[in-house]
């Protein structure tokens, strides 16, 4: 975690979810800070190849429905123009939170043991 971490609020500004020229499945949120633009994700979801990495296998479901559950949205498409809150540095979004629960989800926490 970098020592110059701050929490803020962002706007979805959009959502992908593709497949990378490498074989992996990766989702984005495009966060807009008010002037400022940054990505949430890229994370390897799936690999066709080898679909149950891991204990669970499931990190698709368990990525997107967090990013949905912070959202307060019931459909992927419906993320776009939601506020959520933010821990980021220059460099990275760390996590990303409930707009007024006390909710945060860091992929690199949930996935620690992968």
């Amino acid at each position: 975690m970098s020592l110059t971490q701050e929490t803020k609020n962002a706007v979805i500004a959009g959502v992908v979810l593709a497949k990378e020229d490498h074989g992996l499945l990766t989702a984005w949120l495009q966060l807009d800070y008010g002037g400022t633009r940054q990505g949430f994700g890229g994370y390897c979801l799936y690999v066709p190849k080898r679909p149950t990495i891991g204990k669970t296998g499931n990190f698709s479901g368990h990525f997107i429905w967090r990013c949905m559950e912070i959202a307060g949205v019931m459909d992927w498409d419906k993320l776009k123009g939601k506020t959520i809150r933010v821990k980021c540095d220059h460099n990275k979004v760390y996590a990303i939170g409930h707009i007024v629960k006390d909710d945060w989800f860091s992929p690199e926490e949930d996935f620690k043991e992968v």
